[in-house]
């Protein structure tokens, strides 16, 4: 591989680093299976994977999401290069001024695509736009409202979706305070893996600001939390095969819990953060099981 070539195979890493192409991908596919399994569970699978306004709208989420990554990076690098060195040195392949670059070009292209599905998605990702470069320029560095603007934003590509099918059955609200607790609890644990850098950078986090058995408290209580709704999914809905996920989740959440209290260290936040991970990107790929028949005879 030549100098140039290695230049641009870099830089391209760099910015998938930045923008996070593996978490928007699981985004993408979580849009889709939640499309097909929950918000519109009473179509056609083949008619709501085929819908290309449903497409519209996932590009120009992940686009929006891209750049929400983009811009949360260029506000954090300082902070971000004690958290994460490694990372931060490989994100930072990439100039400063590309990432602004990239960063206006995907919000333009975001608004444009969705302009060709109606002009209300145009107002919801304009203001999706907005909120991310808010939360990264100055909500981020404020407790609980910092973390709650996290948990608001991950869930927004799950309302769009959720007003474009017109779906208000109580499951939907079940799952979404689920998934947003879930998401809560990530955001804290992230909080006390990064606190180093964000005490020197003056990021009044909670654990910053309240401190770290404040947050543990808080995290316990998040997680009780979340293991009610998983219950209700399991015993008052149809949730197919789905349900032995939300068991897993329980037995999870408590050793999740167990170990929170024993952590002290950056590593162990670390390890926490990566199971909280996985219970996420499992239940993406749980959704099929709500009705793995329909998905079966489609296969077969």
């Amino acid at each position: 591989m030549s100098r140039e070539n290695k230049r641009i195979w870099l830089k391209f890493l760099s910015l998938f680093s930045v923008i996070r192409g593996y978490n928007i991908l699981v985004i993408v596919i979580a849009q889709y299976l939640a499309s097909m399994f929950i918000m519109a569970h009473h179509l056609p699978i083949q008619e709501v994977a085929l819908d290309p306004k449903l497409f519209l709208i996932v590009i120009s989420t992940a686009l929006a999401i891209a750049s929400g990554y983009l811009i949360n990076n260029f506000y954090d690098s300082e902070k971000d290069l004690i958290n994460r060195p490694r990372k931060t040195l490989l994100d930072n392949y990439v100039s400063q001024k590309t990432k602004l670059g990239v960063y206006f070009t995907l919000n333009f292209l975001s608004v444009i695509i969705a302009s060709a599905v109606s002009f209300k998605a145009v107002l919801f990702f304009s203001l999706y736009i907005f909120v991310l470069w808010m939360y990264s320029h100055k909500l981020n560095r404020y407790p609980f409202l910092g973390t709650l603007t996290a948990g608001f934003v991950a869930i927004l590509p799950f309302f769009i979706i959720f007003v474009y099918y017109k779906n208000f059955e109580a499951v939907i609200f079940v799952h979404a305070v689920f998934l947003f607790f879930i998401i809560l609890i990530r955001e804290l644990v992230k909080d006390l893996e990064n606190l180093k850098g964000d005490f020197t950078f003056d990021y009044s986090t909670i654990p910053v600001k309240y401190s770290i058995s404040f947050t543990k408290r808080l995290i316990s209580i998040l997680v009780i939390s979340t293991i009610i709704p998983a219950l209700i999914l399991i015993v008052y809905f149809d949730s197919g095969y789905m349900d032995y996920y939300f068991l897993l989740c329980v037995i999870l959440l408590i050793v999740f819990l167990f170990q929170l209290w024993r952590s002290e260290q950056k590593n162990h936040y670390l390890i926490l953060h990566n199971l909280l991970k996985f219970i996420l990107v499992l239940g993406v790929f749980s959704i099929v099981l709500i009705d793995i028949e329909a998905v079966i005879k489609r296969l077969f």
